[in-house]
């Protein structure tokens, strides 16, 4: 009723204004399943016509035509229509007041569609008004869902129940909202085109942990059993909130390694691995692995996964670390200084990790360890023993590596110690020795003669030989038939000298150890002379008890010219090994003058050859009886059966 109650002021309106066939219906109406619905009708017609036995009205399903036979879903003249709509239409209206407005009880989704009204006015004044109420059947609430719901953005979701059945008011009913951040509920009642819509209105800010969770609208008549549910899943459209990759990793050179990243979004993004500016691989998709092979140093570094869905971007980095043992040390060239000059060595390498950093001096440790790319050692005043080969070292747990560089230290002569003049045999020897780089020249300077000597002459016989930095330079002073005594002064002054400067000195006369090698040697001699010979008396001794059997009775020498010739023998034996270490001592003597290059004349200081040869002294064994005369004596009378003895005696 509340529909014609708005509809006659129009009607009253239309008639006055014109006088065609006209109907008024609601476009588009809708109602739930099973329940009910009012379609609200008006018609006019022209002035002029007048109602043949009364005013008649048809309602049509799908067409207004009658030629084509549509379903009759009401007429008022009969109660035949189609069986779909037995006893569930009826007429609300008075078609004498121009209301056509029908009831639909017990609607079913097939009775969705457009209905068409015919006013039969009797005779030849029938009408099918063209215009169509479309009738949709719900068997689910409508809900107004946003094309698009953008995470932290306020939302509003609204449920629709129509209302347009008299009989039964609806109510609608959220669900699945516990979760939901302070949710607000607003109901409304709507009206349009004569047709009611309740509706309610859920208000929420949603966050991406709500995306997929489910909401529900639930329509349902009180005192009845008809419910209608409708349940979605909420697409929350939010940019990547995290983009999960490895931790940091490490690899050794030449390895493989996968960077993995994940990015949580919606929609999926457009997730790409950056090394640097470099885009190294790209993809939509919700995640995204990058392999790596054969690693080297160059590809150590931060790399970026970066996801993208157009609601935002975000990115997360890691460091790979690109392990490998250190490369060989960067290291000065070698270098020629001169002593008191300071200089810094530099060494520098790569390793991962950094490695430690170590100089060596001819394999000696100098300076610091250092752990790090770059080790400077700073040498100051450098000295001569600076001098060698510097190495740098370099070591991590994954190897080591090393680089050399020689120092070489220039510098002026020194003087050694064994610079001195000698007393030999045939004169005086003088020896002058130094060290320097470049080599030292030597040259001897005599003060009295005023003669510098660098040379070989008749007088003179000077000799030089460098070994390595060190410069050897002798001279041999003969005096013609005269020995020089041992009191006697030699001035003698030696001069050293390379590019960095030169020295002096007088060379010192050392003749107190001139005869001890001869003593050493004489008193080993003897000891060992005398030795030989007891040992071969007890020899002789204890082979006779032997022959005898009786070790207790004294030695008889039954023949003493037989002894005598058996310690001849060993003395002459003696005599061989005593002139074999006097030739050994000759052999000595020549190897040292083919040094000096002359026969004789050089005797090198210290020598046992530069020593005078003294007489050794050779045992000599006799054998003779008491009371006799000579040795020769007691070998004419070896019958004697009288008791012989032994006399050693020394020559």
């Amino acid at each position: 009723m509340w529909c014609l109650e708005l509809l006659f002021p129009l009607l009253l309106i239309i008639n006055d204004a014109s006088c065609q066939w006209n109907v008024w219906v609601p476009r588009d109406i809708s109602a739930m399943t099973n329940s009910c619905v009012v379609i609200p009708c008006t018609f006019v017609y022209p002035s002029g016509i007048r109602p043949y036995r009364g005013v008649h009205g048809i309602w049509y399903y799908g067409q207004p035509y009658p030629q084509l036979y549509p379903p009759v879903v009401f007429k008022s003249r009969t109660d035949v229509v189609h069986e779909s709509y037995k006893g569930r239409t009826k007429l609300l209206g008075d078609l004498h007041q121009r209301n056509c407005t029908l009831l639909i009880s017990n609607i079913g989704s097939e009775h969705s569609g457009r209905y068409y009204f015919r006013a039969d006015l009797g005779g030849a004044n029938m009408y099918t008004f063209p215009d169509f109420a479309e009738l949709k059947v719900l068997d689910q609430p409508n809900i107004d869902i946003p094309e698009e719901i953008v995470s932290d953005e306020s939302l509003e979701l609204t449920c629709y129940a129509p209302d347009n059945c008299p009989d039964m008011t609806p109510e609608i009913q959220w669900m699945y909202t516990d979760y939901l951040p302070d949710p607000e509920l607003s109901p409304d009642y709507l009206e349009e085109s004569n047709t009611a819509v309740l509706s309610s209105t859920l208000t929420f800010t949603p966050r991406p942990m709500h995306n997929g969770q489910l909401l529900g609208c639930r329509v349902y008549y009180p005192n009845t059993t008809l419910v209608y549910e409708r349940l979605f899943s909420l697409d929350i459209k939010y940019s990547p909130r995290s983009v999960w990759v490895n931790v940091s990793s490490e690899v050794m050179e030449g390895g493989s390694v996968t960077l993995h990243c994940e990015v949580d979004s919606n929609p999926i993004s457009r997730i790409s691995w950056m090394f640097g500016d470099e885009e190294l691989l790209w993809d939509t998709a919700s995640n995204i692995s990058l392999s790596l092979d054969d690693v080297t140093p160059a590809q150590e570094g931060i790399y970026t996964c970066v996801g993208d869905n157009g609601y935002g971007m975000m990115n997360t980095s890691l460091y790979l670390a690109v392990k490998y043992p250190p490369r060989e040390p960067a290291v000065n060239d070698s270098i020629t200084v001169q002593e008191g000059a300071s200089l810094a060595l530099h060494c520098s390498t790569q390793g991962s990790p950094a490695p430690t950093l170590t100089w060596l001096k001819d394999g000696e440790l100098v300076g610091t360890i250092t752990a790090d790319e770059l080790s400077v050692l700073e040498i100051v005043e450098i000295t001569p023993q600076g001098d060698g080969q510097y190495r740098c070292l370099a070591e991590n747990e994954h190897g080591r590596a090393g680089s050399s560089l020689n120092v070489t230290v220039e510098y002026a002569p020194v003087f050694l110690e064994e610079s001195k003049c000698t007393v030999v045999r045939e004169g005086v020897q003088c020896v002058c020795m130094a060290t320097g780089n470049p080599e030292p020249t030597v040259e001897f300077y005599l003060p009295d003669l005023n003669v510098t000597v660098n040379e070989t002459d008749g007088r003179y016989n000077f000799y030089t030989h460098t070994d390595g930095r060190t410069s050897t330079g002798m001279i041999k002073l003969r005096e013609k038939g005269e020995r020089v005594d041992n009191g006697a002064a030699v001035n003698v002054h030696c001069s050293v000298s390379n590019m960095h400067g030169r020295e002096s000195v007088q060379l010192e006369l050392q003749q107190e150890k001139k005869y001890l090698m001869a003593v050493i040697v004489g008193t080993i001699g003897g000891v060992a002379v005398i030795a030989f010979i007891v040992a071969a008396v007890r020899y002789v001794g204890h082979n006779n008890k032997k022959e005898n059997g009786n070790p207790r009775q004294d030695v008889v020498l039954e023949n003493p010219a037989l002894y005598y010739s058996a310690v001849k023998k060993d003395k002459q034996n003696l005599r061989k090994k005593v002139l074999k270490t006097e030739l050994l001592g000759s052999k000595f003597n020549s190897i040292l003058e083919e040094t000096t290059g002359e026969d004789g004349d050089y005797q090198p200081v210290g020598s046992v050859a530069g020593l005078e040869r003294q007489e050794l002294n050779y045992a000599a064994l006799e054998f003779t009886r008491p009371g006799s005369r000579s040795r020769e004596g007691a070998s004419g009378r070896g019958g004697d059966d009288g008791g012989n003895y032994s006399e050693i005696k020394a020559k």
